[in-house]
């Protein structure tokens, strides 16, 4: 039961730091973290995709709650609380910039492991 709170918490402070990166009392360090993880922990695309076993769920488990918290130590606490106040009374946000930065990061890393293979292939017919 209390790992089931730690998580609803991770997904209220996720919302509170897609807020406090917009916000202009955030400092500019902390704005700039607090979009990357907010984006990276709300996007539907993992960089390290779940059907990888045990690595996929890295990023969930591991990078993505020690983001939220480096990015809360960063933002002064009450200013943090008001953001989580605001997250807990609005609706959860999408975001689409991270998604289709993740499906371009899949795509080049595609091309580069075509590229990198296609000598092997070109000599394997000779």
């Amino acid at each position: 039961m209390r790992l089931r709170d730690w998580a609803r918490s991770l997904k209220g402070d996720v919302h509170a730091l897609w807020i406090a990166a917009r916000d202009p009392r955030t400092p500019w360090y902390a704005k700039a973290l607090a979009l990357a993880v907010a984006a990276y922990a709300l996007s539907p695309i993992d960089l390290i995709p779940d059907f990888i076993p045990v690595i996929g769920y890295l990023d969930d488990a591991i990078v993505v709650p020690l983001g939220i918290l480096l990015v809360v130590r960063m933002i002064p606490p009450a200013l943090m609380q008001e953001f989580r106040q605001q997250a807990a009374a609005r609706s959860r946000p999408v975001s689409r910039w991270a998604a289709a930065v993740f499906i371009l990061v899949w795509v080049a890393a595609g091309f580069c492991l075509i590229w990198w293979l296609l000598p092997a292939w070109r000599f394997k017919d000779h």
